[in-house]
């Protein structure tokens, strides 16, 4: 009978010659059990074999008579075979991941199985792959990310996809916007384009009068919350969202589309024979209710963003465009009121986003760093992020790093929460090559495992780690010739004509 033997892998430093031998009793008794069980276990499997050759066709002891003499039936037993993931690598080197299909758009390679990779958040959605069709790509300047950006959204579009960019600081998508038959809307001083963001916009179908305007001047409403809450670097008082809400309903009241200006008058000299709002006995205790937030409103009217924003609009959105672009290069890359002018862009292109039946549509924040500084910008993008599957929307952002959404507020705050809650609606995620002191974070936040983790400081320009819903894939993102000439800056800067992405 074969024989077991056991050891112990820790023994006490201090044991007595009785406790020894109790010990050793026990490990022969379990060594004992254990071999029954096997012995136990083989004899129902070779019960199960036997049952299932009787009455089947098989050779006899003796095997085949004539020709054929001494064959005879033996079962084959093969032994389970275990070994590190290193040697499975290399012993079965054609095993890889399945990939996500083919019904997408080509992205580049995988670097592992070398076959095509492609990606359609709605694809993806549709199947049940991910939970929203969001999108963040991370990474360092220079690594790519504006280029998977960029060519992501372009390529799309024969799948009849739209594109809209709702704030262009540096003045790249202009050319890639008109060159795939979009527009391109530049503003800023000099310029001649007026965008007026209290604009009702296009009504969809199949709203009644009663649901749009109330859809109408919630939108305002929230709108000009997150401008003043930003000029004023605080979150408003119950009396001031008061007067806020009183100043915009009395110039409602009229013809036309209300424009800042009005707003600004009604709240620093409002009508002394208009209606009063719940709560407030005199125009004097409603202006001076409203008077810091009508004096940070003033600023879009005769500050440093004066021309911008406070006239009728002189530009139509249209939603049918296959690509607009907003380009707010003019007003200055590092211009602090950057954020506020894209708050204000994305505000009048928001009617069209809501429009049910206008498609599928990517919405690219492009250095979304820069919006993510503002607590009050970033509520607003989480209702976005909240309702983009309603919308037909996918969302899709570009941050350096992921410590941007744990860079926003204090340290338990409701705005700090609020950004961590955009990375949590965002399904797929893609980081490019990150600095070894964000690695932790960085893997905290994504969930990576250690040999994930160590692959990003080493990254090649182009080359990120994709996690899409639970699965990851790295993914070499490869370019045109004529896409690096269209958008690749890299690229114009140092000659690089080569076809990878920079």
């Amino acid at each position: 009978m074969a024989r077991r033997h056991t050891t112990s892998l820790i023994v006490p430093a201090v044991e007595s010659r009785r406790a020894r031998r109790a010990r050793k009793r026990t490990e022969r008794r379990l060594a004992g059990e254990l071999l029954r069980a096997e012995q136990a276990a083989r004899a129902s499997r070779q019960a199960a074999e036997r049952a299932a050759r009787k009455g089947s066709p098989v050779l006899g002891r003796a095997g085949e008579a004539g020709p054929a003499a001494g064959r005879n039936l033996r079962p084959l037993r093969v032994q389970a075979h275990r070994a590190t993931s290193a040697t499975l690598a290399a012993a079965y080197p054609f095993l890889a991941e399945g990939g996500l299909g083919g019904e997408g758009v080509l992205i580049g390679s995988d670097a592992f199985s070398r076959r095509s990779f492609v990606f359609d958040p709605w694809v993806l959605y549709e199947r049940g792959v991910i939970t929203n069709p969001n999108v963040a790509v991370a990474g360092e300047i220079g690594t790519g990310k504006s280029a998977l950006l960029k060519s992501l959204v372009t390529r799309s579009l024969c799948f009849r996809r739209r594109a809209y960019v709702p704030g262009d600081p540096k003045g790249e998508w202009t050319v890639v916007a008109r060159a795939a038959g979009g527009a391109a809307i530049e503003l800023g001083p000099g310029m001649p384009a007026r965008i007026n963001p209290l604009d009702a916009g296009s009504r969809p179908a199949g709203l009644d009068d009663a649901t749009w305007r109330a859809d109408v001047r919630a939108r305002r409403l929230v709108l000009l919350t997150s401008v003043v809450e930003t000029l004023l670097g605080r979150a408003l008082h119950p009396v001031e969202h008061t007067s806020l809400a009183a100043s915009l309903d009395a110039v409602t009241a009229g013809p036309g589309d209300p424009v800042l200006p009005q707003v600004v008058q009604a709240m620093l000299d409002p009508d002394p024979h208009g209606d009063l709002p719940a709560g407030v006995d005199t125009v004097e205790q409603l202006r001076d209710d409203g008077r810091d937030v009508g004096h940070a409103l003033s600023r879009l009217v005769f500050g440093d963003l004066a021309g911008l924003f406070d006239r009728e609009s002189t530009v139509t959105f249209d939603p049918a465009r296959r690509m607009i672009s907003l380009d707010v290069s003019r007003i200055g890359e590092d211009n602090p009121l950057i954020p506020l002018v894209m708050t204000c862009t994305s505000a009048w292109m928001e009617s069209a986003l809501r429009d049910p039946d206008g498609g599928k549509r990517w919405m690219v924040y492009d250095e979304a760093w820069k919006i993510m500084r503002q607590p009050a910008l970033v509520r607003r993008m989480e209702t976005q992020w909240r309702l983009s599957r309603a919308w037909g929307l996918a969302n899709i952002l570009a941050v350096h790093q992921l410590s941007d959404f744990a860079g926003v507020g204090d340290v338990g705050s409701e705005a700090r929460a609020r950004a961590t809650a955009l990375l949590a609606l965002t399904s797929t995620r893609v980081i490019y090559r990150q600095p070894a002191d964000q690695l932790a974070h960085t893997r905290t936040a994504m969930g990576l495992n250690s040999t994930e983790a160590e692959l990003l400081p080493s990254l090649v320009v182009g080359r990120g780690l994709w996690r899409i819903g639970t699965r990851a894939f790295l993914v070499q993102h490869n370019l045109t010739a004529r896409e690096i000439a269209l958008f690749n800056t890299d690229a114009r800067m140092h000659g690089d004509s080569s076809a990878r992405a920079s």
